[in-house]
């Protein structure tokens, strides 16, 4: 009988890891990071601080990993401490509820963002209707995806492992590239050194209504720290999925010594992207900007 060999390395590790980080947030959460708390000192210091709260998390994980490299991870995990009921419930759980809403969630917004480049694909566009059950070119279009996704990756790992090279490095490539021009344009502006003027006055905004704020009160002590852990929900939430590789644990050569050292890396280099991003956009956009702004760069 012919036993098939773990064919991931410790380069597809990596790139799982960082795969499985990087997603929307690192667009979308550094605006409600700011207005928490209200320097960009600090902003910088809410984004390093989660990156190394998740990078003892994840060699806390690679060393499990290592020590049961078996293919299931958590579930693995949980059986050993838990039982078998407690890993049971978690295994369905993680199938019905968890990672299908994530999938559902990523293909939704997939197809919610192709929509913006191919208005056949705008959320408005209805298919069809049964009822009052509206059927979208949207939402046809996330379904088919995540169908696709599926195919490929029911053909083999080798296929799975194609697919995650080619998306991860596109996503690598394409932060590395918006940091390198916001850096490089925002450095010939005032904006990077203005935003940094007061860089470590923390401050949070009052009262927001209509677009208008009604002050804000300075940090300090208790406050900022009160602050700080208020503002990290986000650039967590943001570099979490990390775990994922454990999934695929019995598909690693080597797993005592590539998953965590994939794990390092691969927390590592998001958690450099994603600082690096923060400094470009403190490099184009200003930080507070004023309330009378008819657009975002005021």
């Amino acid at each position: 009988m012919n036993i098939k060999k773990p064919s991931l390395n410790l380069f597809d590790t990596t790139l799982l890891v960082a795969g499985s980080m990087i997603g929307s947030g690192i667009f979308i959460v550094s605006a409600d990071i700011a207005r928490v708390v209200g320097s960009a000192g600090w902003l910088l210091v809410v984004w390093i601080l989660s990156g190394v709260i998740t990078l003892f998390a994840a060699l806390s994980y690679g060393e499990l990993a290592g020590m049961m490299p078996q293919a299931g991870g958590q579930f693995v995990y949980i059986k050993k401490a838990f039982g078998d009921l407690v890993a049971f419930v978690y295994g369905w759980t993680v199938f019905l509820v968890i990672q299908t809403g994530v999938i559902a969630a990523v293909a939704v917004a997939f197809a919610k963002f192709t929509g913006v480049f191919i208005p056949f694909f705008e959320e408005g566009n209805v298919m069809f209707q049964i009822a009052s059950l509206k059927i979208t070119s949207a939402q046809l279009l996330a379904i088919f995806i995540i169908a696709l996704l599926t195919f490929i990756n029911t053909r083999g790992i080798e296929n799975g492992k194609a697919i995650q090279r080619i998306f991860t490095s596109a996503k690598l490539i394409a932060l590395f590239a918006l940091i390198i021009v916001g850096i490089y344009y925002g450095f010939h502006s005032d904006v990077f050194s203005n935003n940094m003027t007061n860089a470590w006055d923390a401050k949070q905004v009052n009262n927001i209504n209509g677009g208008w704020f009604s002050g804000t009160n300075s940090l300090s002590g208790m406050s900022l720290a009160t602050a700080l852990g208020l503002a990290m929900i986000g650039s967590l939430f943001s570099s979490d999925a990390w775990n994922n590789v454990t999934f695929i644990a019995g598909e690693v050569e080597n797993p005592k010594r590539n998953i965590p050292l994939g794990l390092f890396f691969g927390v590592c280099i998001v958690t450099l992207i994603y600082v690096l991003a923060n400094v470009a956009y403190l490099c184009l956009l200003p930080l507070e900007g004023s309330a009378n702004a008819q657009t975002v760069a005021e």
